[in-house]
Parts: C-alpha cells; structure tokens; sequence
C-alpha cells in the first residue's frame, strides 16, 4: 500500500449557518475501508439536531429573500464551486480515504466532473425563463392573460448513498439551491467527512445565508424517517436501494411530499453478433471493476451471441484478471476495496448462491491473500446461470459481472428488459443503425451506444420501472426542485 496521506476532516454538522458539534456530544467513526483504520470521528447528529435543522431551513425559505434572488443564488454557486477547486486536493485525500475509490476516479465522477456541474447548473439558472408567457385566450368566455411561473418546491430533504458521495450530494445539493430551494443534507454514515468538507466550504468562503443548507450526518437511520415525515419538508430526494426506497416513499406520502428517488440497477451489456466481441467485452470488465463495482449505473449482466458464448468468456475473463483489486492511491488502480465489511460479506454471499444455483466462477470470487487488512474481492466472473437466478436478478453492488447468451437482437433485448429495474445499459455493434435500434427498445433510462459515455452535467439520468421516479442532472434535474404556478388576469 503506498504511504499513508494525512487526512483531515471537519467533524462538525452545520444547521442555521453554524458548524456545531451534536447537540448531545455523540460522535461516530469514519474509517478507510483500504485499511480499516479509524481516520476520525463526526457528529452524530440526533433528532434534536435534525428538527432544528428543518427549521432553520424553513425560516431561511419562508423569510429571506433567497427564494427570489436568482442573482445570489447564482453568485453563491459560483463561490461554491471555486471553493471546491480552491480546496481540491484536500477534499480528494479525503474522499479517497473514506470511499476507498481510485485517486483515478476523483479526477471525474468521484469528484472533479460534479464540481464542475456546480458552474453547469449555476449557468443554468442565470439564464433560465422562469415565466413564460401562454398570451391571451377567453375560457367559459372571459377574455385573459395568462402566464406560466416557475418557482421553488420549498424545504428539500436530501438523503444520500456513500459510493459517489460527491457526485450525489452535488447533484441534489446544486439544482436544489438554483431554483432557490433550502436543503438539509444527510449523508451516508460511512462517508461523512465528505458530506462535512461540503458543509465547511458553505459556511465558510460562501456567502449562502443561514439556514439553507444544513448537512445533519448521523449514524441513527431513524433519522431518514423524520426527514420523510416531517410536515415542514416539502420534498425528499433520494438515492439508494430499492428497497429503502420503497420505504421512503410510503414515509413521504403521510404529508404529500414531492419524491425524487434514484434506485437499484441491475443493467445490462448486450453485444450484437457484428460487433467487435474482444473490444466490447473488454470494455465490459473495466466497467464492472470501476470503483470495485459500486455504482447504480454499472452494467453487470453481459449479453452476448450463444454463438461467442466462449469467445466472450475468454476475453472477459483476461481483462479482469488484469484489474485485481489495489491500493487506491496508485493511479493505475481501477478496483479498490468495497466499502465495510458487510458489503464484502454480501458479495461473497451472492457468490455463494451462484454455485449453489449451478453457476460457475471463472475468475475471481475470493478474498486476495496479497492485503491482511481492508475489504476486498477481486473482479469476479460468472457463467452458467439461469436468468431467474438471484444472482441474474439482484443489485449485488460490487465487482461482479454475470454472462449470459443470447439468440438474436430480440433475444437479447428480451434478456435486457427482464428484470424489475431499469437504470441503464449498453450495446454494441458493427451497425450504428442497429445498436441504436436496440438502445431504443431497452427500458432504462440512459444508454450506452458503442461505448459513447452520456454521464455529463447536462445529461438527464434516472431509471425506468423499480430504478427510480424523476431525473438527476441535467434541465430535467434542476426542474425536479421547482413547482408549476399558472396565472390569468383580464386581458
């Protein structure tokens, strides 16, 4: 492992512009899932906490003027990114140590391309139309003038996942405030100084008044449920499993709250029988080694001709034994640790089923004997199984890709669709007509054509079916955090 960096992390939560302690005192640890080691402690913020933060924010929505003041707003993001940029190689040493992700990946989605999606949405915003004009027309015979307004949804609770902290926070935190909402961040209990370092750079070289954004981190999941049921929060986003979101949902609709949940994704890599199979396979190993597989987007079922079946096996098989899991400080790293050790455990259980279903490992599957300390499993391949296994079906969230066969484009798409999510994907052939008539038939939300990338600031994400309701990113992004207001005069 390369010599260790020192970290340091702001420990305290931030509720009406003032970064405090718990109002208990309780801290709880953050560790480095590379080396299992305690990097620090964060407050672990209660429900008194929380309530106060609710109602910072709802008072800095209700009574200042940053609801209306587009200027600011837009001023303040702008402090916001450059302040991340001011502090980037700060901010990298901790997100590292706390997510275990390769330095590689900071230098995009685990970092550097989210603050830059702060300048995107602050841009956005300064040049949206926020009232459109619907001109004159006379229902029930009234000659009117009517116009259309866009403005705030009010108090956002936003509850994030621990693989892509920044990325997620981010990309609630910055349309949120754009279209002129206060928020209360609670961030994932196994990354919490990434969430904090956040909180920091608000309170300190932002001019964001008090009140509209509060980060609350806390390792009590009870927590979540105050936020989805509390009254005086108007809208909850959320990224995580299904599952849970299942749960925030009915938690939400006690009190009506708009909801914004970005869920599983079990997606698939269909590769056509024209298509470059040793190129598109390859592609398919790094993908699904990438941050040790965790991520909602990563396809992690290989679709390719019965055919090549072998063929694809083979060549998939040589690219991952050439990404094993590494210390994520050195740059040449793909794969680093999955995050604790429950996460580890919950892959090799799947793994487990995968042979009892009659599956077979073809590389990977096991702890690495090289590192005595950290959570790790090497990129792992399966083949063999029935496309009703758990293990074909489930979001494993780790560095696990399953093969299976296909008979044709119908087949494949077949294969595609079958399953209850429907976040993202990828095809592949030697006829851009073809793949993109494939792509079109896919349910999912994004999708990948001859390896073109859509994850972009400006690019809409969010998933079809159990992977989700609304979109993250892009205009449809920023215009989750906003309400639809008509209005008629006599014209």
């Amino acid at each position: 492992m390369s010599a260790p960096v020192a970290i340091v992390g702001e420990e305290r939560l931030l509720v009406g512009g003032e970064l405090r302690h718990a109002r208990s005192g309780a801290t709880f640890t953050t560790s480095n899932p590379a080396t299992e080691e305690v990097i620090g402690v964060a407050a672990d913020a209660g429900p008194e906490d929380v309530d106060e933060a609710i109602g910072a924010a709802r008072r800095a929505f209700d009574t200042a003027a940053w609801s209306t003041d587009v200027e600011l707003r837009v001023r303040c993001l702008r402090q916001l990114h450059d302040a991340f940029v001011r502090h980037a190689d700060d901010v990298r040493a901790v997100t590292i140590a706390e997510t275990g992700s390769p330095l590689s990946l900071t230098r995009s989605a685990q970092l550097d391309d989210p603050v830059a999606g702060i300048a995107w949405v602050a841009d956005l915003a300064e040049g949206y139309e926020w009232e459109s004009d619907l001109g004159t027309a006379s229902p029930l015979g009234i000659p009117s003038h009517r116009w259309v307004r866009r403005e705030a949804t009010g108090v956002v609770a936003a509850i994030t996942p621990w693989n892509v902290p920044h990325q997620i926070n981010l990309a609630k935190l910055a349309p949120a405030l754009a279209a002129g909402n206060t928020v209360v961040l609670k961030p994932a209990p196994d990354t919490p100084w990434c969430a904090t370092t956040l909180a920091a750079l608000v309170a300190e070289e932002t001019d964001i008044p008090p009140g509209v954004v509060n980060v609350v981190p806390s390792s009590d999941p009870g927590i979540g449920a105050i936020l989805c049921t509390d009254p005086r929060v108007d809208q909850v986003s959320f990224t995580g499993s299904t599952a849970t979101g299942r749960t925030v949902m009915a938690a939400a609709s006690e009190t009506i709250k708009k909801v914004f949940l970005e869920l599983g994704g079990k997606s698939a890599f269909v590769v056509l029988d024209d298509a470059d199979l040793r190129g598109a396979c390859a592609v398919a190993a790094f993908t699904v080694a990438t941050h040790a597989g965790q991520g909602c987007a990563i396809t992690t079922r290989l679709v390719v001709p019965r055919r090549m079946l072998d063929d694809a096996v083979a060549a998939t098989a040589a690219t991952l034994e050439k990404l094993p899991a590494s210390d994520p400080l050195d740059p040449g790293t793909v794969c680093g640790p999955v995050i604790n050790a429950r996460q580890r455990d919950r892959i090799e259980g799947y793994l487990a089923l995968a042979v009892d279903d009659g599956g077979e490992i073809v590389t990977g599957g096991r702890r690495p004997e090289r590192f005595d300390r950290g959570y790790w499993v090497d990129p792992t391949l399966v083949v063999g199984l029935d496309g009703r296994s758990r293990v074909v079906q489930e979001e494993i969230f780790g560095p696990v890709l399953v093969v299976l066969p296909h008979d044709g484009d119908d087949d494949a798409v077949a294969i595609a669709n079958d399953s209850l999510y429907g976040l993202s994907g990828s095809v592949w052939s030697g006829d851009r007509d073809r793949a993109v008539a494939v792509a079109n038939r896919m349910r999912t939300g994004t999708v990948g054509v001859n390896g073109g990338l859509w994850y972009s600031p400006d690019v809409p994400f969010g998933g079809y079916r159990q992977s989700g309701i609304g979109r993250e990113m892009g205009v449809a992004g920023f215009e989750e955090y906003l309400e639809t207001k008509s209005i008629a005069e006599p014209a």
